[in-house]
């Protein structure tokens, strides 16, 4: 069992729901990827994913988006994110998770990267362009250097492929709350509810999380009646931009202020 896996098994054990803190490797800055992270580990994440900035992120909303270019004009770079990922390993045996698009992967070379991301520390990898059919282009390369590959379903993705879905993944079923982007808002709650109780029964071999559109503690609250858990990663974007952007605040009380934001989107 990975190490993110077990994480997610003691959550549910312990009778809670399993909480993914997303944010984009380099944003606000290259310097504060560092403390941030720890910040995040500090608010009791159960898991980090750590964004791999790219210039077309598909996927992903105007925060997202306006985080990569930020991080990428800083001087980010798919070496400087691995290079935050084994930073915090070395301090933390929370999971790790990489989030990007396949481009990159495939530049950067698909073994090379398995590779120097298991030395960094890496548990697993979501590519929201890699279709599960497609998966073969990566899947013996993460086989071998023991990363999950977590695959993603949205509101209209029919059952059979749900269960497909399943049976593909490694780590959790990544439940897309919104046929959209992140960042977007969750629309009518009890259409994204009705969805994820469709899907909970079809998801058995791996833990069920949502993500896309959280907000808040009751956005989560009310999303996982039947998942495992969830994700937030706009949200928290927004609120590291508010306050690395304010001239008034120094590193520790930005980074306190992470962890207390953090902290307060448990149900």
């Amino acid at each position: 069992m990975s190490r993110l896996r077990e994480r997610l098994v003691a959550a549910s054990t312990g009778g809670r729901k399993a909480m993914g803190i997303f944010v984009t490797g380099g944003f606000p800055s290259p310097d504060a990827s560092p403390g941030i992270l720890r910040a995040i580990d500090a608010g009791n994440a159960d898991f980090i994913e750590l964004g791999m900035p790219f210039s077309d992120p598909l996927a992903e909303g105007l925060p997202i988006q306006q985080a990569s270019e930020r991080a990428l004009a800083a001087g980010a770079s798919m070496r400087h994110t691995l290079e935050i990922a084994a930073g915090f390993r070395s301090g933390s045996s929370t999971p790790l998770v990489l989030m990007g698009y396949v481009n990159p992967v495939f530049r950067y070379g698909v073994d090379r990267f398995f590779g120097d991301a298991r030395d960094a520390g890496v548990d697993a990898l979501i590519l929201p362009d890699l279709p599960p059919e497609e998966r073969g282009l990566v899947a013996g390369a993460a086989e071998r250097h023991g990363i999950d590959l977590v695959h993603l379903v949205a509101p209209n993705t029919p059952d059979d492929r749900v269960a497909r879905v399943d049976a593909l993944s490694g780590g959790f079923v990544y439940a897309v709350s919104i046929t959209g982007l992140t960042g977007t808002g969750l629309g009518t709650v009890d259409a994204v509810s009705a969805y994820l109780e469709r899907i909970r029964p079809l998801v058995r071999r791996n833990p069920l999380l949502v993500g896309f559109g959280i907000r808040s503690a009751d956005d989560a609250r009310r999303l996982t009646a039947s998942t495992d858990g969830f994700i937030v990663g706009s949200a928290l974007i927004r609120e590291i931009e508010r306050l690395w952007d304010d001239p008034d605040l120094d590193e520790p009380t930005r980074l306190a202020r992470v962890t207390a934001f953090v902290t307060g989107l448990r149900p």
